[in-house]
C-alpha cells in the first residue's frame, strides 16, 4: 500500500513567539514522515497579535505546502479544527498545537497506527511538562470521561492527533466538542486508540488555558457529549427512566399518606410531604411525556437520516 498525502491542521490563537520555532521544527520534520506528499494548513482563529501576518510570510515563502485559513473572529479550537479539516485534501489529516509542546518528529508514530488500521490516534502524553494544577485536572477529566463512557483512553484531549479522511469527514466538531473527539469517533463506530509520545513544556509564549474557569464547561460539555452519544436515539430511555424514578418514589409517599388518613384518621393536608409527592409524581408524569415526545421527533427524522455508517464496500 503507497504511503498517504498527509495534511497538517495546526490551529493558532496569539502565538506570534512561538510560531517561528514551531514551524522550524515542522518543516525540518518532514524528510523522516513516511508520506508522499505533506500539506501545512494553518487557521489562524482570530489572533489579536501578529500571528496571521507571520502566517502569511510562511505561505509566501513556501506556497506549495503551507496553506493559511484566517477566521473572522476568535471561533474556539473545535471551529478553528473544523475549518483546517474543510479545507485540508490529504488521505490522513494529523493536528498539532502551535505552543510547541507537541513534538513534529512523533508525527511518524501516529501515522504507524494509522497504517496498521486505527482511524483516529491520539497520542498519549505519558510525562506532561504542564503546570501542576492543570496535569491534575486532565487527570480528573480523562478519569471521569473513561468511567462515564467506557472508552479506555489515557489523554483523551491531547492536540496531537491523526485521522483517516473519513473519520475527518465524519466527525462533529463545534462548541468545546474537539475535547471529546476519541468518544464522538468511538460512537461513530471508528477505530480509536492512542500511541505514546514525547511531550514538552512551552517553548515560548504564554498559555491560554484557564483551568479553573473551564473545568466546569468541559463537564457540562462532557453531559451533552453522553446524552448525544447513548441517549439521542433513544430520548425515552433517558427521560421515561428518571421520570419512573420520580414517579414510583412520588406515588410510594402518597399511598402512605392515603393510608396514614384511612386507618388512623390523621390531618394530612398540610403536611410538606404531601406536597412534596405530588410534586415527584407530576415531574415524573412530565418527564415520561417529554420522553415520549423525543422519540417521536427522533422517529420523524430517522426518515430523513442515513441510520447507519459504512466502513468500506467492495464491488
Amino acid at each position: 500500500m503507497p504511503p498517504p498525502t498527509v495534511s497538517v491542521v495546526v490551529p493558532v490563537f496569539d502565538e506570534e513567539e512561538a510560531l517561528p520555532a514551531f514551524h522550524a521544527e515542522l518543516i525540518a520534520s518532514l524528510g523522516d514522515w513516511p508520506v508522499r506528499s505533506v500539506e501545512v494548513v494553518y487557521v489562524d482563529d482570530g489572533s489579536r497579535d501578529r500571528s496571521l501576518e507571520l502566517l502569511q510570510k510562511l505561505h509566501l515563502d513556501d506556497p506549495d505546502r503551507v496553506r493559511v485559513v484566517s477566521l473572522r473572529r476568535n471561533f474556539g479550537k473545535s471551529g478553528a479544527l473544523a475549518a483546517g479539516f474543510a479545507a485540508s485534501t490529504g488521505e490522513v489529516v494529523v493536528t498539532l498545537d502551535a505552543d510547541g509542546q507537541d513534538v513534529p518528529g512523533e508525527v511518524p508514530v501516529l501515522l504507524a497506527a494509522i497504517a496498521d488500521g486505527a482511524e483516529v490516534v491520539g497520542g498519549w502524553r505519558q510525562k506532561r511538562h504542564d503546570r501542576a494544577s492543570k496535569r491534575w485536572q486532565s487527570k480528573l477529566y480523562n478519569a471521569t470521561t473513561r468511567w462515564l463512557t467506557g472508552l479506555d483512553l489515557q489523554d483523551l484531549n491531547t492536540g496531537m492527533k491523526a485521522f483517516t479522511r473519513q473519520a475527518v469527514d465524519e466527525l462533529p466538531l463545534y462548541g468545546e466538542f474537539h475535547r471529546f473527539v476519541p468518544v464522538l469517533a468511538h460512537d461513530l463506530g471508528f477505530r480509536v486508540t492512542e500511541v505514546p509520545v514525547t511531550h514538552r513544556e512551552r517553548q515560548a509564549g504564554v498559555t491560554k488555558y484557564r483551568s479553573i474557569a473551564r473545568f466546569p464547561k468541559t463537564l457540562l460539555d462532557l453531559l451533552s457529549v453522553l446524552f448525544l452519544t447513548r441517549f439521542s436515539e433513544r430520548p425515552l430511555h433517558l427521560l421515561g427512566g428518571t421520570g419512573l424514578a420520580f414517579g414510583a418514589v412520588g406515588g410510594v409517599i402518597l399511598v402512605y399518606l392515603a393510608g396514614l388518613k384511612v386507618f388512623t384518621g390523621a390531618g394530612i393536608g398540610t403536611r410538606p410531604l404531601l406536597q412534596f409527592g405530588i410534586l415527584l409524581a407530576l415531574v415524573g408524569v412530565q418527564l415520561i411525556g417529554i420522553g415520549f415526545l423525543g422519540d417521536i421527533l427522533r422517529h420523524a427524522r430517522a426518515r430523513e437520516e442515513q441510520p447507519y455508517r459504512v466502513r468500506r464496500t467492495w464491488p
